[in-house]
């Protein structure tokens, strides 16, 4: 039996109490989209046909990196507070035309009740996606005003850290890159499935044996096949891959498919089940542990919830001794989580060698031989200039 809601809410400690002056309260709130990928045309796809395998991989502007959108708080003092969030327009137009409305005028320390505020408010229509990662992109921006105010890094408002450098792990094809960058885990995306048959089957387990060619026989290796696999194809191909030993298989399955993943979770041996990066809140997450259908778990900070949402997940996870490894976990907002949180100890790479913007660059932390290191600024640690942000589309 899970421990109850309570138990969450308690094991998730709250900001210290924060000075912002008796008569500060947050006097604006705007949104922009865009925010991480240089702004390019998106023309219209082009598919070969009705069953063009490309039609399954058309995320829209909506989703992954180039759905990224940042939130700009102020208070009336002038103190700004900077986060993260996703959704791309369709999500800041929900923090502009609805959320700014439970925002503006409020005590901006009170950051659990503006959360539980935000979700009820939300709830029709938005438990999951869009309207979780507009809610996560404010509840950032509420963490770092709370930091500046205090004078300190976020980590600290979490009771201090257990590590100052974090292990990361590359994400991406190009693991020579990586290997010459000092990186000691790598995880290599998978973009065939079912749909590709046996030829399918057969490059990626030559894609995989490259790999670990690549990056050597003690390295962690990790795939991610985003979504695209089943059960069966999934269960073929971990016998195939078995002799290169992999630490996790990510996302094999649509994450609707709880029924799925627990028949991996039992079927599975070796490598372990991760997911999470497209789950919400602490019930999706509830809903994942008591079906015993995830073994590692991969909650995103911009997407899921936020600071505060990601503590109560991380609790879930303390509480059946499952491992935390968050989605873009080496971002400066998710970075301060990871190094305040007993059992998390693998970032995933953000920022380091891709093409982003200033914005990215500025949420990029310190990386040095296979480790990201905090910085000591007050909040997150996020610079950002108002002439990037000119250049930005709001929604």
């Amino acid at each position: 039996m899970l421990p109850s809601r309570r138990s969450f809410l308690c094991a998730a400690i709250a900001p210290p109490a924060v000075s912002f002056g008796s008569q500060d309260r947050i006097s604006s709130i705007q949104a922009w989209s865009d925010a991480l990928l240089p702004r390019k045309p998106r023309p219209a796809p082009k598919f070969a046909s009705d069953d063009d395998p490309a039609r399954w991989r058309w995320f829209g502007p909506f989703s992954l990196l180039g759905g990224a959108i940042l939130v700009r708080i102020r208070t009336a003092s002038g103190l700004v507070g900077y986060g993260l969030g996703g959704g791309g327009g369709a999500a800041a137009y929900i923090v502009e035309n609805h959320l700014r409305e439970l925002l503006v005028g409020v005590n901006p320390a009170n950051v659990e009740r503006l959360w539980e505020q935000m979700h009820s408010s939300t709830s029709f229509y938005g438990r999951r996606g869009l309207a979780i990662m507009a809610l996560s992109g404010i509840d950032l921006a509420l963490w770092d005003l709370a930091g500046k105010a205090a004078g300190k890094p976020v980590c600290e408002l979490l009771g201090g850290t257990v590590k100052r450098r974090v292990p990361v792990y590359c994400t991406g094809a190009n693991l020579a890159w990586a290997v010459q960058m000092g990186f000691k885990a790598f995880k290599l995306p998978i973009n065939e499935g079912p749909q590709e048959g046996k030829e399918g089957m057969l490059r990626i387990a030559a894609r995989v044996a490259e790999a670990r060619k690549t990056v050597g026989p003690k390295a962690d290796l990790m795939i991610d096949c985003l979504g695209r696999w089943s059960v069966p194809y999934t269960l073929a191909m971990v016998r195939r891959l078995a002799e290169y030993r992999l630490r996790w298989i990510e996302e094999p399955l649509m994450p609707y498919d709880v029924d799925g993943y627990a028949q991996l979770c039992r079927g599975v041996r070796g490598p372990r089940i991760a997911l999470g990066e497209h789950e919400y809140t602490r019930f999706g997450f509830e809903e994942l542990i008591r079906r015993k259908a995830v073994q590692v778990m991969q909650p995103d900070i911009s997407w899921s919830g936020g600071l505060t949402e990601l503590r109560r997940i991380a609790a879930l996870a303390r509480s059946r001794s499952i491992p935390l490894s968050p989605h873009r976990g080496g971002s400066l907002y998710g970075l301060h989580f990871m190094a305040a949180t007993p059992g998390c100890d693998l970032a995933e790479s953000f920022g380091l060698g891709e093409s982003g913007t200033e914005l990215m660059q500025a949420m990029t932390p310190r990386y040095e031989a296979g480790f990201l290191h905090l910085p000591d600024k007050p909040g997150f640690g996020v610079d950002i200039q108002d002439s990037w942000l000119s250049r930005l589309p709001r929604y």
